[in-house]
């Protein structure tokens, strides 16, 4: 069973209106849309614009400031790479360097296959238990390229 529906403007817009009356609207519709859809959608805009009153470049620039929006689909699986100060001082970087290689793909890219996306993130909370992931949702702690593997390998059965 697909994590999210196809992308369907109509849909969409009316989850728009379902969100217009909130302040700050803005931000609770994004959230909505991703929620629904895995990404926000360049069709977003115009139709977000348009019922709040906005430029286009008011709404892609909210978009694109926060790093949770995605505007393309994620991989089937999501794995969060934390990069907070406590996981560098255990050695995340180099360990982020071979996560990345052994994926074939960067930050807020997917691997070729669909299967993953690798994000960004900066503290988990798990700071004890560095270098720390979370694999669609699921804390990883003592993160190793291997450890991220297995839990992958688990996520896709």
């Amino acid at each position: 069973m697909p994590r999210f529906e196809p992308w369907s403007a109509p849909r969409a817009a009316g989850i728009i209106a379902e969100h217009t009356h909130l302040e700050g609207a803005t931000l609770p519709i994004l959230h909505a849309l991703q929620e629904t859809f895995g990404y926000v959608d360049a069709g977003a805009v115009p139709l977000i614009a348009d019922a709040l009153n906005l430029s286009r470049a008011e709404v892609h620039g909210c978009i694109t400031f926060y790093h949770d929006f995605r505007s393309a689909p994620a991989g089937r699986h999501t794995v969060k790479l934390c990069r907070a100060e406590a996981c560098q001082a255990v050695g995340c970087d180099s360990l982020h360097a071979d996560i990345l290689r052994r994926l074939g793909t960067g930050w807020h890219g997917t691997t070729a296959d669909g299967s993953c996306t690798v994000e960004p993130v900066y503290c988990l909370g798990l700071c004890a238990n560095g270098p720390a992931a979370l694999v669609d949702g699921e804390p990883v702690a003592h993160l190793t390229a291997d450890a991220l593997e297995a839990a992958l390998t688990e996520v896709r059965q």
